[in-house]
């Protein structure tokens, strides 16, 4: 490397090389913009049983949001479509428990099938916890499950996707209580 190239310059060199060319004012619109907009989990019959918005939206919006995600989610032939949906300028990533739909709400440029593990993930940890989860236990017990996403997410974006950190952070956050 020549002294004569600064580190500016290098760093750009470097997203040239491993990043297609990408100037460092769009990767950095690139990580503002890649995140999850979005988490809900609701019923068969629409209602809302845990909400976490990391972006933006008015009351009435996330009203509306919700009401337009379970129309959409909700009329899908769980057999024969897949698990993602466009939605607006945005993606919905959702997985059916029982009688519960996950749905995150992605960038369209965002990797699906993670946030699809992610998914499955969340509920394994709270399978872990509470033994077979339900929907009572997501109502009743809503300040652990909240724990629990924040311990996996962090400003929309995956945080933590060891199962076994997961729970012995909140074996220790039950500790404390």
């Amino acid at each position: 490397m020549s002294s004569s190239m600064n580190s500016r310059e290098l760093s750009l060199k470097y997203l040239r090389i491993g990043s297609n060319n990408w100037s460092s004012d769009e990767l950095m619109i690139y990580a503002i913009t890649s995140l999850i907009r979005f988490i809900l989990v609701q019923n068969r019959q629409g209602k809302t049983r845990l909400e976490k918005w990391y972006s933006n939206y008015s009351e009435h919006e996330r009203n509306k949001l919700k009401a337009e995600v379970h129309r959409t989610v909700a009329s899908r032939d769980q057999k024969h479509q897949s698990n993602f949906v466009e939605f607006h300028n945005h993606r919905i990533v959702y997985r059916r428990y029982a009688g519960l739909f996950f749905c995150f709400c992605i960038d369209t440029n965002d990797n699906e099938l993670s946030l699809l593990e992610a998914i499955h993930l969340f509920v394994e940890v709270l399978d872990a916890y509470h033994g077979n989860v339900c929907e009572l236990d997501l109502v009743f017990n809503f300040y652990w499950v909240y724990s629990v996403l924040d311990e996996m997410f962090l400003a929309g974006e995956i945080q933590e996707t060891s199962r076994s950190v997961i729970l012995s952070r909140m074996e220790q956050l039950s500790a404390l209580e």
